[in-house]
């Protein structure tokens, strides 16, 4: 059954007649049942800790919508928590660490084996859905690429510019490598978990990847996805690796031979028909609907449906946002983009 799984069919290279769609955070704060979970769950953390809940909410948009995939529910920074870093989350704020910015902060890090004493309930999630989820949808587990994780665990909160992290990397080199190496070892047996309990792809997220430049990019970026996706493929031959560097622009060029990676999912700072040309040349291809469209719906959001759908059809493409869906986008508008897509 796993080889007939539409997005499976088009991570292995198939250029399928209709392209298989999922959301990034289809489960989250736009739908009122989960809502409704996360009230119950009591907060956000423990909706993440909690197995049978956070499959719950993972379950959710499949059954309203039947995407092609699931994405396990769970955030980038349950890996700083593991490695030991504090990890609270302000209500209207966002997430807040214990930063890492001295070799003392970073020799007192947790080694590597030890995250699964915290990420043991994020696998269990994954061994429910792995059950649970109808035969022909896809689920995908995923972890922070580690320059965007670093980012957090620098500052010690999102940034607008990342500006801490930056300034680590030019005043202690060693630190903020030596914390890029922690991250990308966890990140490996974090994701290699995920596989053993029923994850048939993984994506890497590195969102703030735009903020590099040059031979940061490259070294910083893409070299850590590429070692995180080789040690993959080693350890689990034939699963798919999705790497999304959110924000390189003309740089997508190439990402699927420089990191190894199945998939290159893109976001809405290219256009479709540029992709198609200098991207999904080389392998499938994710994108890459500006999550606007989500809020506004209406006519533009089928004609840019459609657009996207015709400029990457002659190749290998998942259907998706360029970015994760907003809490105030409307649930109808995702099941006129569905539909669109879907040709109904």
């Amino acid at each position: 059954m796993a080889q007939q799984k539409t997005i499976l069919r088009a991570l292995a290279g198939e250029t399928l007649p209709t392209p298989p769609i999922w959301m990034m955070r289809q489960a989250g704060r736009y739908l009122p049942e989960y809502k409704a979970t996360r009230a119950q769950a009591g907060d956000f953390l423990s909706l993440c800790y909690n197995p049978e809940l956070a499959a719950e909410v993972t379950l959710q948009p499949i059954r309203r919508y039947g995407f092609d995939a699931a994405i396990l529910f769970a955030d980038i920074l349950l890996l700083p928590q593991a490695l030991g870093a504090d990890l609270w989350f302000v209500t209207g704020e966002g997430p807040r660490l214990s930063t890492i910015t001295t070799a003392d902060e970073l020799a007192k890090l947790k080694p590597t084996e030890a995250i699964h004493d915290t990420l043991n309930p994020i696998y269990e999630t994954v061994k429910i859905l792995s059950k649970e989820l109808p035969d022909e949808t896809t689920l995908i587990g995923f972890a922070g690429s580690p320059w965007t994780v670093a980012t957090y665990m620098i500052a010690g909160q999102g940034t607008p510019d990342q500006g801490p992290a930056h300034a680590l990397k030019a005043e202690n080199r060693a630190v903020f490598e030596g914390l890029l190496e922690r991250i990308t070892e966890g990140t490996i047996e974090y994701l290699s978990m995920q596989i053993d309990a029923g994850a048939e792809c993984v994506k890497l997220f590195d969102s703030w990847a735009g903020s590099l430049q040059g031979d940061d990019f490259i070294n910083y970026s893409i070299k850590p996805m590429q070692q995180i996706t080789a040690a993959l493929k080693a350890k689990h031959p034939g699963v798919p690796v999705i790497a999304f560097p959110r924000g390189a622009g003309t740089s997508y060029a190439g990402v699927h031979a420089a990191t190894g990676a199945d998939c290159v999912a893109v976001d809405d700072g290219v256009d479709a028909a540029w992709v198609a040309a200098h991207v999904q040349k080389d392998g499938c291809v994710q994108g890459n609907l500006k999550s606007s469209h989500m809020v506004t719906g209406g006519d533009a959001l089928v004609s840019e449906t459609r657009r996207i759908c015709d400029a990457l059809s002659s190749g290998p493409h998942i259907f998706n946002l360029g970015h994760g869906i907003t809490p105030d986008a409307d649930p109808e508008n995702v099941q006129l983009m569905i539909d669109t897509v879907r040709g109904s």
